[in-house]
């Protein structure tokens, strides 16, 4: 028996403004993505919040890499206690669709590169360990991104030496993955209260993770870009004594916004250099 795990992922996302994978799931642009990089947990959370969206953000993980943020786009895979009768049909499905092995590689084998697979088991540990350094390896090779798992992982020492492999999981146990079954594959998913849907831009940190709708991913960059921007060039005019740092912090004239404004717009035309 062939099952469709698919979501109509169009229909799901209909505010995204930008390209589609052949499923439907949104692709925002690489070039989005490089900039969300320097985007921290807290500028994106405070944007969200203020459109609305009260429940992307997700805290109190273990990470694998601290220092290291993780940016990427959701591929969604839920996870349930075994029934027997639906685990066949699942695992025929997975079967059909080429897959070998057990639940957890039919999600990683639809992953592409600058995905990042969000799994959620339900916050399982012992036995509910998703990946090792196989499957890190099969992550890695295939996003370059990473992952993150309301759930256990093991083989740690291992994973944390594999290159390209960020993880965000809920803790480590030396069992294997067993009595669990794949039940949804890109739809939306709960994830340590935050929801998730498929093509959402996943940023990570030691601050915890935040889902980013496709629609929403170019203001929450431009809002961050903008903080930062305005830092460096109100410090930039205080070391060169053109204005003093109470008008920098808040007391900005006309002629401020003005020279900031042109400022801004050659950074722009001059390419958005990284700020030194």
């Amino acid at each position: 028996m062939n099952l469709n795990l698919y979501t109509d992922l169009t229909a799901l996302t209909p505010l995204n403004p930008f390209d589609r994978f052949p499923d439907g799931r949104p692709k925002v642009p690489d070039e989005l993505l490089e900039r969300m990089r320097e985007v921290t947990v807290e500028e994106a959370w405070h944007v969200l919040k203020e459109n609305g969206y009260h429940h992307q953000h997700t805290a109190s993980w273990h990470v694998l890499h601290p220092n290291q943020t993780l940016v990427g786009r959701a591929v969604t895979a839920a996870y349930m206690p075994t029934r027997p009768d639906l685990h066949q049909i699942v695992e025929d499905w997975g079967h059909a669709e080429g897959s070998i092995g057990l639940h957890n590689s039919f999600a990683i084998d639809k992953l592409v590169e600058g995905d990042v697979l969000v799994v959620d088991m339900l916050g399982k540990v012992k036995d509910g360990t998703f990946a090792g350094d196989n499957l890190g390896t099969a992550i890695a090779n295939k996003t370059k991104r990473g992952t993150v798992i309301d759930g256990g992982v093991r083989d740690v020492i291992r994973m944390g030496q594999i290159p390209n492999l960020q993880v965000f999981h809920r803790g480590v146990d030396a069992s294997a993955i067993k009595d669990v079954t794949l039940t949804s594959l890109n739809g939306p998913l709960h994830v340590g209260g935050a929801t998730c849907l498929p093509g959402d831009v996943v940023l990570g940190s030691i601050s915890g993770v935040i889902f980013i709708p496709p629609h929403m991913a170019q203001l929450v960059v431009e809002e961050s870009e903008r903080i930062r921007l305005e830092d460096f060039w109100g410090q930039m005019r205080i070391n060169e004594g053109k204005y003093t740092s109470g008008q920098v912090d808040g007391f900005w004239t006309d002629e401020m916004h003005a020279d900031f404004k042109n400022w801004y717009t050659d950074w722009v035309e001059a390419g958005r250099p990284k700020l030194v």
